[in-house]
């Protein structure tokens, strides 16, 4: 697998990226809804990756600079159709370590609170993140888990 850069101008991850939106909108209600759009992953505090397999497009993520030294992971999806291979977990990996090169010393997200969103929190808790308060502009939000780590 190869994890990359993505300057987000490619039709192929616009549509990848459409899906996620969807999906977390058919989901999860409005207010709830933390993914950004196209226009919010290409602001200048924002680094975002493509994950490929064989040229295909597999999955995503990106690192939002939040604070000094705090980064937000932003955008974690892996193609339904290539679930269960480990692309999430190299991908966030990949990200940790590059969020550390970037000169991060924390990471933070916010997720689902829901059934649908467990694997993703179990990957995160693999990851040594652990849940913490509302961060950045967060509220608390029965939909929303928020989870840290020191990096």
């Amino acid at each position: 697998m190869e994890i990359s850069v993505d300057d987000l101008s490619g039709s192929e991850i616009a549509d990848f990226l459409e899906q996620h939106v969807q999906e977390m909108r058919d989901i999860t209600p409005l207010e709830s809804k933390h993914a950004l759009d196209l226009d919010g992953l290409r602001s200048p505090e924002v680094t975002f990756w493509s994950a490929r397999d064989g040229g295909a497009l597999v999955g995503c993520g990106a690192v939002k600079r939040i604070g000094a030294g705090h980064g937000e992971i932003k955008s974690m999806r892996t193609d339904p159709a290539c679930k269960r291979r480990g692309i999430a977990s190299q991908l966030l990996g990949h990200i940790i370590s590059e969020a550390r090169r970037m000169g991060f010393t924390r990471l933070s997200l916010e997720t689902g609170s829901t059934e649908f969103f467990v694997p993703a929190r179990e990957l995160y808790k693999k990851f040594e993140f652990e849940y913490c308060a509302p961060f950045a502009d967060y509220k608390e939000d029965p939909n929303s888990a928020f989870m840290t780590r020191l990096i």
